[in-house]
């Protein structure tokens, strides 16, 4: 059985919106609505567990009723930081549970099938997979000047796993270090495998991204 725990803790705060970005509509409908769509739309059976703030739920609740949204799903109350989130999506799943665990940003709703399917169907051989797209612009160091572009890649979601390795990764004393669920399971000692990504996948946090999103959906 596979899985995706979906984190959605954003506040909006760089939004300039008391409305938490998640719930934010691209192209009449809450991002947060879109990213799970997207993965029911890549499996059936997927099993999917959405992360959310206590103190944001009933509101979720109220947008689902508004806009009919079906979609089955299980909820975890998120946590203090990211990693604390994760480990109560984790939670939900059986301890004795075989199979791959996606982790995935709800407010990353522009994966490609493609890409989900890349990162499932290699996790299930390398346990930790992450999708990666090329860095075009020229990097600099702020004290050691500019850097190879080349030798670097950005980061995205899902970052999928061996469910008992990464439930056994998140068992670890949390760090200020785990900057993503990569740097978790690197910590405990696993190599991660990178796979190509799609440059759509934006993770929405800024008003300039919200446009940006209304421009794909268009």
């Amino acid at each position: 059985m596979d899985y995706v725990i979906i984190v959605a803790g954003g506040k909006g705060l760089r939004m300039g919106n008391d409305i938490p970005k998640q719930f934010l509509p691209i192209g009449g409908r809450p991002v947060l609505m879109r990213t799970i769509e997207r993965f029911r739309e890549y499996s059936e059976t997927l099993q999917i567990i959405l992360v959310l703030p206590k103190a944001q739920q009933e509101y979720w609740q109220t947008l689902c009723r508004e806009h009919d949204f079906k979609i089955s799903y299980q909820l975890a109350d998120g946590g203090e930081t990211r990693f604390h989130s994760v480990q109560h999506g984790l939670s939900l799943i059986p301890d004795d549970a075989e199979g791959v665990v996606g982790v995935h940003d709800g407010v990353r709703p522009f994966p490609s099938i493609d890409v989900i399917r890349r990162c499932y169907e290699s996790a299930h051989t390398t346990k930790a997979v992450v999708p990666v797209i090329p860095v075009v612009e020229t990097l600099r160091h702020i004290s050691e000047g500019t850097k190879p572009r080349v030798d670097y890649r950005l980061v995205q979601t899902p970052q999928v796993f061996d469910i008992r390795l990464l439930k056994a990764a998140n068992s670890q004393p949390y760090d200020d270090g785990f900057t993503d669920d990569a740097s978790v399971v690197e910590r405990y000692g696993y190599t991660i495998t990178l796979v190509e990504g799609n440059r759509e996948n934006i993770k929405i946090t800024t008003p300039y991204d919200l446009k940006i999103a209304e421009v794909l959906i268009g």
